[in-house]
């Protein structure tokens, strides 16, 4: 029988004060990222499914080693943490590392415009790790006549500060890195 390490969690705030980002010292991703807005949406990923049935939960972000979970405001941190925290250690023993989600955003991304192809590998190497180490993402929609319109996935698309700083470094990179007139706008909701 092999050793096996014990699981340790640390919780770490995110800029989105809905979000915290539970880190293991263990993978819960090993490639990729996941991100989950519905219980429907977890196929076979039994501890993301499983986190749905906390009260509260409104997000499940899974990358790296860390679970990013993002709450509704109604709920507060002291009542579900813990709970949060209890079925983490119960159910990853069973958690493979090693799943695979169906992939629509390779699909979506290969289908995407030149333009925005390129947009999309300035935002992989400067802005989505960050977005993604919060538990969050970003996907371009649209570029035309120098707008750019954005959506914002994961815990990103409740911060504050996704519609103000993070707008801006976007911009400001995209200025600088790709063209000098573009302007960047999230992008509505349907």
């Amino acid at each position: 029988m092999s050793e096996t390490t014990e699981l340790d969690i640390y919780i770490q705030p995110t800029p989105n004060p809905n979000a915290l980002k539970f880190i293991l010292n263990q993978p819960v991703k090993l490639e990729g990222n996941s991100t989950y807005r519905t219980p429907m949406d977890c196929g076979e990923n039994k501890l993301a499914y499983e986190l749905f049935k906390i009260r509260g939960v409104d997000q499940v972000h899974f990358f790296d080693n860390s679970i990013t979970i993002t709450k509704f405001s109604y709920e507060d941190w002291e009542t579900i943490e813990e709970k949060l925290m209890g079925k983490i250690k119960e159910l990853y023993p069973e958690h493979n590392p090693d799943y695979h989600d169906p992939d629509p955003e390779k699909e979506r991304r290969e289908a995407l415009s030149p333009e925005l192809q390129e947009i999309e590998k300035i935002l992989d190497k400067t802005i989505r790790p960050g977005l993604q180490g919060d538990g969050g993402d970003i996907q371009t929609i649209s570029y035309e006549d120098n707008i750019l319109l954005v959506k914002y996935m994961g815990a990103c698309g409740t911060c504050p500060s996704s519609t103000t700083g993070t707008l801006y470094a976007i911009k400001s990179i995209l200025q600088e890195e790709y063209n000098p007139e573009i302007d960047v706008y999230i992008a509505p909701e349907f």
